[in-house]
């Protein structure tokens, strides 16, 4: 966010007007203690593909992969994590990011992999 006044009402409009390609980066997840002890950071921005485990609400426990990520919500859907709506079709339940942990990155991409390597505090020995 901007990081230039404390004030909350000032963070609080930060936060829901920032634009779309910097809510990706507010959208940051914090990894599983494996992942902190392997890489040295606590949280990456989390991207369809990763594995995450929802930490908090109904859905506490359930682990799967991130079918979509909606920035403008800020939501993430996850696999298995659905419910049927009123035409008996199943729709994936949205989740907040805050929630959520990931387990296991997707590492599938070059530019993701080698921005885990430059943050990373273990990686660059």
């Amino acid at each position: 966010m901007s990081g230039l006044s404390k004030k909350p009402s000032k963070q609080r409009k930060s936060f829901f007007n920032a634009p779309l390609h910097k809510r990706g980066k507010i959208m940051s997840v914090h990894l599983s203690k494996e992942l902190r002890e392997k890489y040295g950071i606590r949280s990456f921005p989390i991207r369809v593909g990763d594995k995450v485990r929802i930490m908090r609400g109904d859905h506490k426990g359930v682990e799967g992969k991130v079918t979509k990520v909606d920035r403008k919500k800020y939501r993430v859907f996850i696999e298995g994590v659905t419910r049927e709506n009123s035409r008996g079709e199943k729709v994936y339940i949205p989740i907040h990011y805050s929630n959520l942990m990931i387990i296991e990155l997707d590492l599938s991409d070059e530019y993701r992999k080698k921005k885990l390597e430059s943050v990373s505090k273990v990686g660059g020995e």
